[in-house]
């Protein structure tokens, strides 16, 4: 059935989006918030807000009881969980459901399937996804077993967390002598990080991209793909810049991946908005994850295929078929988004505070995600992003000479934020080329380092 009111049940910039696609349809809203976000732009423009808990997250944001109870008193037909807190938490969304409630999301048993990586690559091998070669399974005690697995596949390889994620829960081996090491001290990270101290291997690729794929199924049968997203510009395996679509990958590379990924979602019985993510090297691509959310990164794709993400997950959501078929998807111009943290842009420390003068660019093709505005204090209690900005051009050369505009214009005085980070990317000749694999990034910074360590 239609859907009427919503919870939001996050905060920032993704609490507002989802605000204003709920809007848009004539959904009212809720929107759930610890003590110290009752000023937050959203919790001013729902048609309700329920305080929810103290500030630490534990007690506000991953609260399941208090979210769901905000349901409940408010009459509220379905909970948007956004993306990070409870959003790929499938116990959460199992609770939700059995509430009575709408998860607006995948099933709690396909969430559950994509959170355990060692279960999710081999569903992914079964529907015919390629995959990282690697173990196949759980790393087992037996230390010769392990290293026969690893000369089977390889050296340099990868030891990760099965439930693991965000870069966490992952240690490199380039020699037979420190994987017995390597094995058992990402298990004790995994334990106490995960709550699960499985742990499996891959090949490590030396010079990977990061390329993913955005899908949408309606669980009826219907899937489709909006094309990929690079996004290799990293630090410590947290993307900074994100990219549609990825360069120099040709349209026949792009349907051959995504026909392979619609068709997996129809095998697992997926539901909603996901992205398929893959390291692709020499022209082939690995399967690394799913991610069962909205991504930070989905303004990029709606900007070059036009179609709203969130308004999609709810109208799956309330029930309804995919309206848009995959002929009816096509990527127009290219689009860059940056992101935009609360942190010095050469410690990168957090570095909230009261936001004293905040003006957003504009012009042809620029939008700005935030929820940021001139005298609002950015807590010290949660991520330190404060906004995303996006640009959309006709090319790539000329969505970075928008985007290198764009971020000329913007200032947000108080704090100190990574925007001048941002503008050394945008202006980099490596990155103007295109194509760098995930650690062009983090070498740049290293020597920018340093020289300024030799100057000093």
């Amino acid at each position: 059935m239609p859907l009427d009111k919503v919870v939001i049940a996050n905060r920032g910039e993704i609490a507002l989006r989802i605000l204003r696609a709920c809007h848009a349809l004539g959904i009212r809203t809720v929107a759930v918030h610890s003590t110290v976000d009752r000023n937050l732009k959203h919790v001013a423009m729902a048609d309700e807000s329920v305080c929810i808990g103290p500030a630490p997250s534990q007690k506000s944001y991953l609260d399941m009881a208090s979210i769901i109870a905000a349901a409940e008193v408010t009459d509220a037909q379905a909970i948007h969980p956004g993306y990070g807190f409870l959003s790929e938490n499938a116990d959460f969304a199992e609770r939700v459901e059995q509430s009575g409630f709408i998860f607006i999301g995948p099933r709690a048993e396909t969430i559950r399937l994509m959170g355990d990586k060692v279960e999710a690559i081999r569903a992914m091998k079964e529907a015919g996804v390629p995959c990282v070669p690697g173990s196949g399974g759980p790393l087992g005690d037996d230390a010769a077993t392990n290293v026969k697995i690893a000369r089977g596949i390889g050296y340099p390889v990868i030891v990760k967390a099965a439930g693991g994620g965000g870069g966490r829960g992952m240690r490199v081996v380039h020699t037979e002598a420190a994987l017995p090491t390597a094995i058992a001290t990402t298990k004790q990270e995994a334990l106490a990080a995960f709550s699960n101290d499985m742990v499996y291997m891959e090949k490590f690729l030396e010079n990977p991209r990061h390329v993913e794929i955005q899908v949408l199924a309606d669980g009826q049968g219907h899937a489709i793909h909006l094309g990929e997203r690079d996004c290799s510009m990293q630090r410590r395996h947290q993307k900074v810049v994100e990219e549609a679509p990825a360069p120099g990958i040709t349209p026949e590379q792009r349907a051959e991946i995504g026909r392979v990924c619609t068709e997996a979602c129809l095998r697992i019985g997926y539901r909603g908005a996901g992205t398929f993510e893959f390291l692709y090297e020499d022209g082939r691509f690995y399967f690394i994850e799913m991610n069962t959310r909205i991504q930070v990164e989905h303004p990029v794709t709606e900007m070059v295929t036009g179609i709203d993400l969130v308004r999609e997950q709810l109208m799956i959501a309330s029930g309804k078929p995919l309206s848009i078929r995959q002929q009816d998807v096509v990527l127009a111009g290219h689009a860059i988004e940056c992101r935009i943290n609360a942190e010095d842009p050469e410690t990168f420390m957090p570095s909230p505070g009261l936001i004293a003068h905040f003006h957003a660019p504009g012009g042809p093709g620029v939008r700005v995600d935030s929820h940021i505005y001139e005298g609002y204090r950015v807590p010290a209690n949660y991520d330190s992003m404060i906004g995303k900005l996006i640009v959309h051009g006709a090319d790539r050369a000329q969505a970075i000479a928008r985007m290198r505009t764009a971020l000329s214009e913007m200032v947000v005085d108080g704090i100190r934020t990574n925007i001048p980070l941002q503008q050394r990317i945008l202006a980099d000749a490596g990155f103007q080329q295109g194509g760098q694999n995930i650690h062009y990034l983090e070498k740049r910074l290293a020597e920018r380092r340093d020289t300024t360590l030799s100057i000093g």
